[in-house]
């Protein structure tokens, strides 16, 4: 049986401070952040939002509790991280871990990436 496509993401916890910020700068490194209320795989996303941020903080138990009211999101990789079917390269993980690492007192993550149904991204369209 094969796997039903789906997306490569990072999930993790952001300060809403600094959501902005952080989306620009993963958007200049083809990564896309997607907060997981508004996404668009999600048909209850407020609700999953809650849950997953629950889940997050309490397998911490008690290490990111000033992340409680946090956002989560999920980071996915853009077309230039990709290698047609191939496995996503270890040089885009790499470059997502370094940027949240300089963003290390704003997020809360752990290394290591989830599947997601796709997430579509509107295209311009060309004449």
């Amino acid at each position: 049986m094969l796997r039903r496509p789906h997306e490569n993401v990072a999930t993790v916890l952001v300060d809403p401070g600094v959501l902005v910020e952080l989306e620009v700068e993963l958007m200049a490194l083809d990564l896309r952040l997607w907060p997981v209320a508004t996404a668009p795989i999600c048909d209850d996303g407020p609700r999953q939002a809650f849950q997953l941020r629950r889940r997050l903080l309490m397998a911490r138990r008690g290490a990111w509790d000033e992340a409680a009211d946090w956002v989560p999101v999920w980071i996915s990789f853009g077309d230039t991280r990709r290698q047609d079917a191939e496995p996503l390269p270890w040089s885009a993980r790499s470059t997502l871990y370094r940027t949240l690492d300089a963003h290390a007192a704003h997020v809360r993550y752990r290394k290591g990436l989830g599947g997601v149904p796709l997430l579509d991204v509107p295209r311009e369209r060309t004449a």
